[in-house]
């Protein structure tokens, strides 16, 4: 016999809308930081809610007189049932408001929060964990490109995470609430995955070939009063800079929460970090809300 569901009723017009929101991704990504914190809004919260009774629940979400709101977390938990899971969920949202978040990070981080927590892959312990990573991201591909919003939570810390969904949640964005990451790198590690705008700073006069500067990085005072000493620096951060503070207000209006602008050198300990902290400086400046982060600057030069 056919898997049947039941179908959702219409809400009545003169009804209060509901709102349904889905959380899936990654294991290790966040997700139940990001279920408590929209519990802590307000929603109505359920973890691992098996994707048949997803309708019925939508369907209680909408008619409840105390419910305004709704989440539930949705992940490969659920195992092959998950296949069913994009049919539903375009059929839910034709009668509810539903939006679904996917939340990821570098296969780094996730690796990096298993060894910490010490928990196994939801998907068994027969593979590594890095190839149960892998595997999850094939699965849960064809989900995550129905969702209304992506998060990468490499760079967020657990409080981080949870400020940022309040923020989204409560309608409050403004040019002062978008989180912006800016971060430092060297080519010859790669391109950080998860930027949003890359510049390219290899142009500016490399103090590694200067002996008293090699061992140091871009945040001693006198590299970056070296860098700084050369008019194509100057020149290069003010129109990067205005370039920067020009295009938030747009990425806002286009719905982004956060945004991750990298700045690369060749080994990701110099120029790129000098430039990174003074664009930083420059976008608090400017009343928004950023923080810099290096990710090369430790590694042997």
């Amino acid at each position: 016999m056919a898997n049947k569901t039941a179908p959702v009723k219409k809400r009545r017009a003169t009804d209060r809308p509901a709102e349904l929101v889905i959380i899936t991704g990654l294991s290790g990504s966040g997700k139940g930081s990001v279920l408590k914190a929209l519990e802590d809004l307000g929603y109505y919260s359920v973890d691992n809610l098996p994707v048949d009774l997803i309708p019925k629940f939508a369907e209680l979400t909408q008619d409840s007189a105390t419910v305004r709101a709704a989440a539930l977390v949705v992940d490969v938990r659920e195992g092959e049932g998950l296949k069913r899971f994009p049919d539903i969920y375009t059929r839910i949202r034709n009668h509810v408001k539903t939006r679904l978040i996917f939340l990821e990070a570098d296969d780094t981080a996730i690796l990096r929060r298993f060894s910490e927590t010490r928990r196994p892959h939801p998907l068994g312990t027969e593979n590594t964990i890095a190839r149960s990573i892998k595997s999850e991201r094939r699965q849960l591909a064809p989900i995550r490109a129905m969702a209304d919003l992506i998060i990468n939570t490499s760079k967020f810390t657990v409080h981080e995470l949870r400020d940022f969904i309040r923020e989204s949640f409560r309608g409050d964005r403004d040019e002062s609430k978008i989180m912006v990451y800016v971060t430092s790198f060297g080519y010859r590690h790669g391109v950080p995955a998860d930027s949003d705008l890359v510049f390219d700073v290899r142009f500016l006069p490399n103090p590694n070939y200067i002996p008293r500067f090699k061992k140091l990085t871009g945040r001693h005072p006198q590299v970056a009063k070296y860098i700084r000493s050369f008019p194509q620096t100057v020149e290069f951060i003010d129109r990067i800079s205005e370039l920067l503070i020009y295009l938030m207000p747009h990425y806002i209006r286009e719905g982004k929460s956060y945004l991750t602008i990298a700045f690369g050198c060749t080994g990701g300990h110099h120029r790129s970090v000098m430039i990174a902290d003074e664009i930083r400086k420059r976008l608090a400046q400017a009343g928004f809300r950023v923080k810099a982060t290096h990710r090369d600057m430790a590694k042997a030069v």
